[in-house]
């Protein structure tokens, strides 16, 4: 497997676990325990946060949405 087919994966899985936690905007913000993202996905995780790579959000008390 490629490297943009790895980030695909792991992006595609944060995004369902953050879909499936209900963390659709900023007041419904998670966190990666409630989202319940394992050590891979939370070492990806910064990768992705921000407008530019995944649309996933980060809140500043360490919650996360999309």
């Amino acid at each position: 497997m490629s490297i943009s087919g790895i980030q695909f994966k792991m992006q595609y899985r944060i995004v369902l676990k953050f879909k499936k936690a209900g963390a659709t905007s900023r007041d419904k913000a998670v966190t990666v325990e409630e989202a319940d993202l394992d050590l891979p996905e939370q070492l990806w995780l910064n990768y992705f946060t921000g407008e530019f790579l995944g649309g996933i959000r980060k809140t500043k008390n360490k919650r996360y949405y999309i």
